[in-house]
């Protein structure tokens, strides 16, 4: 976790909403509503991280590369809670692999075995990231839904590359079902969530869901999901820069920003490196369940679809969004003006974050 400090700015700031298209919302800061630009406290943020030293060089061993790169991960958040949460821990065993389960849920609370669930997988490229990162944020949306949250240690490569992660949210998923009445849950108001890799995995358990017709999943909400990891190319998608509005004065900052999903020279995508770490072998990304925009999307579970405004994989999420939207699922999707890949992790900093609890808790609340 980088180990700069930024000052809460802004945290409680009422977002503004305009309409996009048809299916997408912006949501605004109106503190900076000029098309283009980078939210102010992203800014303050992005220079910080900008005016650290890289620890990263050549003469780093591979191993020793993969720990610098998890230990850049997340960001020092703070707890908003204004209740106590309880907050519990489990292990549960798939093959020789143990898989953490952290839950959060009010202490005092007037649901009697009825309450929401939301499933939560962390981003982290499938290589990184860590439930800490987001345990003040899924302890907020247990306080403002009053719901039973559960944030998921899940395998990561390429110690245990794919399918093994996939395998353990789809078990996780299976078992808190299962066990809805020891967990205090309504079993017809589970959602599974996750951030980037995260939201990968939370659309990929949505589809193995409804093939195998179980239909233990309510709801998915994807936050700047990675949907696309395969070669293959997928009518009506493409990535293109001329799609970012950016303010000539801030190019040169937002631009690198851009980085993920997106093709390099010979159409591969640019994942930083985390690809080849994730499938042994690579025809594994054509799975639909390593790459959602590849799947049939009829019959899938209704969807909030959360995008940021300079973050490479916005495009790819859009269009995953109408994909759904064209195949007769429900779908709100919520794109976030001038702000960057990841900002969920900025709770108290970023009143985007904040704000993205409020949506998640509303949509639980609405199941």
């Amino acid at each position: 976790m980088k180990s700069f400090s930024v000052e809460t700015i802004d945290v409680d700031v009422a977002l503004l909403e305009q309409t996009v298209n048809e299916l997408v919302t912006l949501k605004i800061n109106p503190k900076e509503p000029r098309p283009g630009y980078l939210d102010p406290c992203e800014m303050k943020i992005v220079e910080a991280y900008r005016a650290e030293p890289t620890s990263m060089n050549a003469t780093l061993t591979p191993v020793e590369q993969l720990q610098l790169v998890r230990d850049s991960m997340g960001f020092p958040n703070r707890n908003l809670n204004t209740i106590e949460i309880h907050t519990k821990f489990e292990e549960v065993y798939l093959e020789d692999r143990v898989i953490g389960l952290w839950h959060y849920f009010p202490r005092k609370t007037a649901r009697q075995g009825d309450a929401p669930c939301l499933i939560y997988f962390h981003g982290g490229g499938f290589i990184g990231g860590s439930v800490y990162t987001l345990e003040n944020p899924c302890k907020l949306i247990a306080e403002l839904a009053d719901a039973v949250v559960f944030n998921i240690d899940y395998s990561l490569a390429p110690e245990h590359p794919f399918p093994e992660g996939f395998d353990d949210a789809y078990y996780v998923v299976h078992h808190i079902a299962k066990n809805a009445k020891q967990y205090g849950i309504d079993p017809k108001k589970i959602a599974v969530a996750g951030d980037s890799a995260g939201g990968n995995l939370a659309a990929a358990v949505s589809i193995k869901d409804r093939d195998e017709k179980r239909h233990q999943i309510a709801m998915q909400m994807l936050i700047y999901p990675v949907v696309q990891l395969s070669g293959e190319s997928v009518n009506g998608y493409q990535w293109d820069l001329a799609s970012y509005t950016m303010a000539k004065e801030e190019e040169a900052i937002i631009e690198p920003m851009l980085s993920l999903g997106r093709p390099r020279p010979n159409d591969e995508i640019e994942q930083t490196g985390m690809h080849d770490l994730y499938f042994p072998d690579q025809t594994m990304a054509n799975s639909p369940y390593a790459s959602p925009i590849l799947a049939d999307a009829s019959g899938l579970p209704k969807a909030l679809i959360v995008t940021a405004e300079f973050d490479g994989l916005r495009l790819q999420g859009e269009f995953y969004a109408q994909k759904l939207a064209q195949a007769g699922v429900s779908v709100r999707a919520l794109r976030y003006k001038g702000s960057t890949h990841a900002f969920f992790d900025k709770l108290g900093a970023l009143s985007q974050a904040k704000d993205l609890c409020e949506e998640i808790s509303r949509a639980l609340l609405s199941l």
